[in-house]
């Protein structure tokens, strides 16, 4: 994910790889960023950084509380935490006291630059930072605001929404082979389906409510498939999925 933020903040011409830094334990992988990204500063530790301005923490729960203090030390300006299930109250305390810090929950599609991203503020951070934050992941996909009370909500409906659409995508192909379709041929339908769905949700301005009745006829085919759906509960269990999983992350959060 980390990555994906550089190549997507290069891209759209935020800043030149040369003003930005990635930092880096592992050597095989420090040589990897430097040759996905030219010019990009790689370095094996904050210390080596000279004048960081503000750090983006992409690191695994358990190597969030290092790279935090590590940050801090440096007299890094401001920080953006894409750590999941880390409260504000931690990040600000490993930071140090008056750094602003901002929390975030992106998914997984900002690594093809089609993200979906919340942020929210921790208590010294205003405006200023939040704009800074919502550049960075703005680069990768749509950004909203929240308060770190819904930041849960989130992580159960995007954060782990790719996951129940890829579940989706599987069960479409495979009932297209049942039904008799080669598999390379459901694959790519059931893709392109999912893909071109998503753009006219998106793109059109209608709801969900209005595409779906668009594309039912009375007593069509695609009215049949919507009553087998509903008879088996489908919708409900996403509500459960849902549910379920921003339980979860707050479990992780107080953990």
């Amino acid at each position: 994910m980390g990555e994906a933020l550089l190549g997507g903040l290069v891209a759209a011409a935020w800043a030149p790889a040369t003003h930005l830094a990635a930092v880096e334990k592992l050597e095989p992988r420090r040589k990897e960023l430097a040759d996905r990204i030219p010019g990009l500063v790689v370095a094996a530790e904050v210390s080596e950084v000279d004048g960081p301005d503000g750090a983006v923490i992409a690191v695994k729960p358990q190597d969030v509380e290092s790279a935090c203090r590590a940050a801090g030390e440096s007299g890094v300006r401001r920080v953006l935490s894409i750590a999941a299930g880390v409260p504000l109250s931690r990040l600000e305390a490993w930071v140090g006291d008056g750094v602003p810090v901002v929390r975030a929950m992106p998914n997984t599609p900002a690594l093809v630059g089609a993200g979906a991203s919340a942020i929210a503020p921790g208590t010294a951070a205003g405006d200023h930072e939040m704009a800074w934050a919502d550049e960075i992941l703005g680069a990768v996909g749509v950004v909203v605001r929240v308060p770190e009370r819904l930041l849960d909500a989130v992580t159960g409906l995007s954060g782990s929404g790719p996951a129940y659409v890829f579940l989706v995508a599987e069960a479409l192909i495979e009932a297209g082979v049942l039904a008799g379709l080669p598999r390379d041929v459901s694959v790519t339908l059931a893709s392109q389906t999912l893909l071109g769905s998503a753009r006219l949700l998106v793109e059109s301005g209608d709801t969900p409510e209005a595409l779906r009745a668009a594309v039912t006829s009375p007593g069509g085919t695609t009215a049949a498939g919507l009553r087998a759906l509903e008879d088996r509960a489908v919708r409900s269990a996403f509500l459960e999925a849902v549910a379920a999983a921003t339980e979860r992350s707050r479990e992780l959060g107080a953990g």
